[in-house]
């Protein structure tokens, strides 16, 4: 009986029901989430397409990383594979001009996404936070990588390892539907269309997989009912894995909510981060959530820049968004969800593994931090939402 009552939030119809998207059932699904193996089994797969390559990336830089992953590109270019690169202009202010020249020379498409402009620049806190892949219209790729050395572990004279990281590879119908995302992404900034003859035919018992894609205001609210929904619908377990951790008022309340009615609510952390200030802000909301009996752990190993969740062992979602207010309502940023129990556990096992890596943070040891340290997540939480 119990698991039926589980269940029964977690379908194909009740998520299709709250989200207006419909599932891409028989697909093959492939977790990413060593960062050597991971650009490993990018750039094989990148070199093979024969048709189109289409990336969506925040951050794309020009170090060893960028530069490996450019030189496949312009060699596909050159081979008469289209190549669209739609890559985020504040992300990737530092990459400069003649790195896109470069590719443009070769024949690769190049466009920058939510550009500064003069006549609106408050705009320009709108960022395109998207990591996307497609290849042919038949694999694709998406998660929380950037294109940069520190994601990879490239370092030029010993192997170091990356950020902890997770993305997908995804295999299958689903590979069209995102190729469509994509277009749309890419005839905003610059016009035309993308076609490919490509179509991957669905995988024998494959995994249904829901497109969680935001580029809008609609989009965003879509995104948060859905995440929302996922958290107030639980009845066993939540493990969020997020790199920044800036909640409303709202998503404090519905956690607390959850381990009221029994949920087991897990938060993992960065021990470690990038952005001092969302680092102290983040820990200006532990004391409250701990009271209430969520747990949290911080991850004591290199930085944790992954964004998955799993609701109940079956609901799964990875992607690029955050749970901060960056991410929630201003970014553009792509998700996946997945129904399933065996993903469920592998990606429970992975967040497990991480924990055992991690410091639990107690709730009386936490009330004796220094008061120094106080002072710095109450100064950086007034900012929370412009992390």
């Amino acid at each position: 009986m119990e698991n039926n009552v589980v269940h029964s939030a977690f379908t194909k119809e009740a998520i299709e029901r709250i989200y207006g998207t419909p599932f891409t059932d028989g697909n093959r699904v492939t977790l990413l989430w060593k960062g050597h193996e991971s650009f490993q089994t990018i750039f094989d797969a990148v070199k093979n397409a024969r048709e189109v390559i289409c990336l969506e990336f925040y951050i794309f830089r020009n170090d060893e990383t960028g530069n490996e992953l450019a030189e496949i590109l312009r060699q596909k270019a050159s081979e008469g594979v289209r190549v669209y690169v739609l890559y985020d202009h504040f992300g990737s202010f530092g990459t400069p001009f003649k790195f896109w020249w470069r590719l443009k020379e070769a024949g690769v498409n190049i466009r920058a996404s939510r550009p500064f402009q003069w006549l609106s620049p408050l705009a320009y806190v709108y960022r395109d936070h998207k990591k996307l892949i497609i290849l042919d219209g038949v694999k694709a790729f998406t998660g929380g990588l950037n294109i940069a050395n520190e994601y990879r572990g490239y370092h030029r004279l010993k192997r170091i390892r990356g950020w902890r990281d997770t993305g997908i590879l995804l295999e299958g119908p689903i590979a069209k539907t995102l190729l469509t995302i994509f277009t749309k992404s890419w005839c905003i900034w610059k016009h035309c269309s993308i076609e490919t003859s490509g179509e991957a035919e669905a995988v024998p018992h494959g995994l249904p997989v829901i497109p969680i894609f935001a580029s809008s205001s609609r989009g965003r609210r879509k995104m948060r009912k859905l995440l929302y929904y996922s958290i107030t619908q639980a009845r066993t377990s939540i493990c969020f894995t997020t790199a920044y951790f800036t909640p409303s008022r709202h998503m404090l309340q519905v956690l607390e909510e959850a381990v009221a009615r029994g949920v087991t609510v897990k938060l993992l952390l960065p021990g470690k981060t990038d952005i001092t200030a969302a680092h102290y802000a983040a820990r200006a909301f532990f004391t409250k959530l701990l009271k209430a009996g969520v747990e949290i752990h911080t991850y004591m190993g290199d930085i944790l820049h992954a964004k998955t969740a799993v609701f109940d062992g079956r609901w799964s979602v990875i992607g690029s968004a955050n749970l901060d207010f960056q991410s929630l309502r201003r970014n553009d940023e792509g998700n996946v969800g997945i129904i399933d129990e065996d993903f469920g556990k592998q990606m429970t096992d992975i967040f497990e593994e991480d924990l055992r890596q991690s410091k639990k943070i107690m709730l009386e040891k936490w009330r004796g931090r220094p008061l120094l340290e106080k002072i710095f997540e109450h100064f950086f939480a007034l900012f929370r939402r412009r992390l």
